[in-house]
């Protein structure tokens, strides 16, 4: 298990971004994708959308997958 970041490169809308992730929640989050046949950067437009200004979306997209797997796990 990794426990520092990478940085993993993202397109949303067109534009190049780039978040840090563990590779732990970067394997969930294509994980998700798939479950989802949703392509990565599809998941991660819809999720930044979503976040308003108060969080980055690193952050987001880690709260997405823990909220996800919580639900699974029904708590």
């Amino acid at each position: 298990m990794s426990s520092r970041p990478k940085k993993r490169s993202l397109t949303l809308k067109g534009h190049r971004t780039s978040v840090s992730l563990e590779d732990d929640f970067w394997s969930a989050f294509q994980e998700i994708a798939a479950q989802r046949r949703q392509a990565v950067n599809a998941l991660a437009a819809e999720i930044d959308e979503q976040r308003g200004n108060q969080m980055g979306l690193a952050s987001a997209l880690r709260l997405y997958i823990l909220r996800h797997y919580r639900e699974r796990a029904g708590k």
